[in-house]
């Protein structure tokens, strides 16, 4: 049994994705080849919005679109701890400081409620200056953007959307990536549209924005290839990789649709055994991505307890994520302390991960709860 099955996957469009591979290889445009602009073109109006950049991971998606926004040492960005790291990575490598805000327990995306208290805090602490807030869609679930937009369009702050995870999500009839000042996902090959490699792609509707991050995309080049007019990254996305993209978006409203199903089938599967587990729940007029079905335990203990289950019959599973940010080695220079985000610590104690893919069939959803609740 896979936890991911990309090979089920690639045997429905091995044929094109070689087609698009061969283009490439005749034309010979590795980088910045045509099969970018049409994969941005493709994905802008999929997403809803007037510009996609594509780039070279999630990361530099995150980092582009901060770049952007001119985010540096001063200032503040307010983010959940409860994510990869890469979120408050790219947050302090440029300079700034990363304010956690707890999440909300059943959706484990960053409270709205939490978020305005956490900014006017550092108001009035004098020593920084909120510029950005950058809410993640964990696991591929969308968060509450009408509240967030809110609240940050009250302070001024521009709302940047870590929708690593969440391509294919949707909120209130929007889809993810186009709920914030800046949406940036990854196509990391597990994500629900994933490259063959490292990929990823920054959303906005701002011509100014957009004509910005071209630049800083390729080392801050201005109208002349050898005039650099900022410093800026080399965060291109690879043409062969576009390639790939193009023809795995294909499948992808199908693989949402057959994701959606995995999902109910969990959760009735679960609702049924008896198991002692929580499973997700996606409040209304939001659209999960599921790029992860991860469920919670009673305890950590309850968890260990689950997980041995799974291994011993040999089932793959995950935890997703163990360690908050806060509690993190590389930011323990923010003084925080046990107990200062404990939905995150509670979250990180008692999550786990199922088997979750479009091609996940029945019999092994059976299999894996049946093993759950110790049968």
């Amino acid at each position: 049994m896979q936890f991911i099955d990309l090979k089920a996957q690639q045997q429905l469009i091995r044929q094109k994705i070689e087609d698009n591979i061969k283009r490439v290889l005749d034309h010979g445009r590795y980088i910045m080849g045509p099969e970018i602009a049409e994969l941005e073109t493709r994905l802008a109006a999929y997403v809803g919005t007037n510009n996609a950049l594509g780039c070279a991971s999630g990361t530099d998606a995150l980092v582009l679109s901060l770049l952007a926004l001119e985010i540096g040492p001063g200032d503040a960005v307010f983010t959940s701890p409860f994510t990869f790291f890469a979120t408050g990575e790219v947050i302090a490598l440029l300079g700034a400081t990363p304010i956690f805000v707890d999440i909300d327990p059943v959706t484990f995306n960053l409270d709205p409620a939490l978020l305005a208290p956490a900014i006017r805090a550092v108001k009035e602490r004098g020593d920084l200056e909120p510029k950005v807030v950058m809410p993640v869609d964990i696991f591929g679930l969308p968060a509450d953007y009408a509240a967030i937009n809110k609240v940050a369009a009250e302070h001024g702050l521009a709302v940047v959307e870590d929708a690593a995870q969440a391509m294919g999500g949707e909120y209130h009839g929007k889809k993810a990536c186009s709920l914030g000042t800046l949406g940036c996902t990854s196509f990391f090959p597990a994500k629900p549209l994933g490259g063959y490699g490292d990929g990823g792609m920054v959303f906005c509707d701002d011509e100014g924005l957009d004509r910005l991050l071209r630049s800083l995309r390729v080392h801050g080049q201005g109208e002349d290839k050898y005039d650099n007019v900022r410093l800026g990254i080399n965060g291109r996305l690879d043409t062969l990789q576009a390639a790939v993209l193009l023809a795995k978006l294909e499948l992808l409203p199908d693989e949402l649709a057959q994701r959606q199903q995995v999902a109910g089938r969990y959760a009735a599967l679960i609702a049924d055994s008896g198991a002692a587990l929580t499973a997700p729940r996606v409040p209304d007029g939001y659209v999960s991505a599921w790029a992860q079905y991860s469920v919670l335990a009673e305890s950590e203990a309850a968890r260990s307890e689950f997980l041995g289950r799974l291994q011993g019959a040999g089932i793959p599973s995950a935890v997703y994520y163990p360690r908050p940010l806060h509690l993190q080695t590389a930011f323990a220079y923010l003084g925080h302390q046990p107990g200062d985000f404990p939905h995150s610590e509670a979250a990180g104690q008692r999550i786990f991960s199922l088997p979750m893919h479009p091609y996940l069939a029945l019999e092994d959803q059976e299999k894996i709860v049946a093993v759950l609740a110790g049968a």
